[in-house]
């Protein structure tokens, strides 16, 4: 039997929502849970995100303006963000993954839809939101060579990390001013499908860590997908795609491998945080997918300083296992 934290049915009575049936849903990589609530016709979802883990506010901020602002974030019914409680709106089950694992030949639809939504998103002026900066990016690549490499008994020169990602990513930094909202986990987990098809509108959930950064990093994160496989094909389509919407030139691409290489860095290292500190060790299974993705973008003549960092520090065999071999 699942625990129900301490103060759920006193936050219910609070919102009108005494009396209904509250479902836990599985959880993610983080300590929020969420229980999907019904009483008669009525549907919501409930997000607990408790303090000192947890701060739901960036959640609400983020919230109000992207529905401010014309894109399709969920309601908020009711919420004490001090004990962490967010009532919202329910999306439903038609999450884009699943959807997807039901209909594959839906998939270039559901990632036009997807794409189209960014272009909308970046046509906005950028939201009231933290700039996604220098020290942002290499504090993010940090997690590879503090986690990764020991878990994989490497010793590494972590200063000439720091300066070979500085170097890649320092010509890009012109070309996110004034910068977009970037909702920084914007992949097939993370969209909802709303009319039940997939080329409707985009419901878009977990993006409580909105920053103001480079129009090409959710892209990537979308195409570049640690989840779900995206083919080289359907990746280069939606980049064109996106290129004929917004005029993205040559640099745009540079900058997509930029980004590409530094959140798929990033993202190794937090998964490998996960199997080791927060033992949670499915995450593992992801490595290899974003491995061969950080392969491809480091092939790129842009990423030539950090290309070289790794054939210096990670060895030939470590890089053929994709990170596989964890201990």
């Amino acid at each position: 039997m699942t625990t129900l934290p301490d103060g759920l049915h006193d936050f219910l009575a609070e919102a009108g929502w005494a009396g209904g049936t509250i479902e836990p849903l599985p959880g993610d990589a983080s300590f929020r849970r969420y229980f999907r609530l019904r009483d008669g016709e009525r549907r919501a979802m409930l997000m607990h995100a408790p303090p000192p883990h947890e701060d739901p506010v960036p959640f609400l901020d983020v919230a109000a303006w992207l529905t401010a602002n014309g894109m399709r974030a969920p309601a908020i019914h009711h919420a004490e963000p001090e004990a962490g409680w967010v009532l919202l709106e329910d999306f439903g089950d038609d999450r884009m993954r699943d959807w997807l694992d039901a209909r594959p030949g839906d998939e270039r639809a559901a990632y036009e839809a997807a794409v189209d939504a960014l272009v909308q998103l970046h046509r906005l002026p950028p939201g009231p939101f933290a700039p996604y900066d220098m020290d942002a990016y290499l504090r993010e690549v940090r997690l590879f060579t503090e986690w990764y490499a020991p878990a994989m008994g490497l010793t590494v020169d972590e200063a000439g990390h720091e300066a070979a990602w500085r170097e890649a990513l320092e010509p890009l930094l012109a070309r996110q001013e004034p910068g977009v909202t970037v909702l920084r986990d914007y992949h097939a987990e993370n969209i909802m499908l709303l009319d039940g098809r997939s080329g409707g509108p985009q419901g878009l959930i977990d993006f409580q860590d909105a920053l103001v950064g480079h129009p090409a990093y959710d892209l990537v994160s979308l195409l570049q997908d640690a989840r779900r496989d995206v083919s080289a094909a359907l990746e280069a389509a939606m980049l064109d795609r996106y290129a004929a919407a917004t005029g993205a030139q040559d640099d745009f691409r540079a900058d997509y491998a930029r980004l590409g290489a530094q959140r798929n860095a990033k993202i190794v290292g937090i998964f490998t945080r996960l199997a080791k500190r927060d033992r949670k060790p499915r995450y593992l299974a992801m490595i290899p997918r974003v491995w061969e993705a950080m392969e491809r973008d480091l092939a790129h003549p842009a990423l030539a300083p950090v290309a070289r960092w790794f054939d210096a520090n990670i060895p030939g065999d470590v890089r053929r296992a994709q990170g596989g071999k964890i201990a």
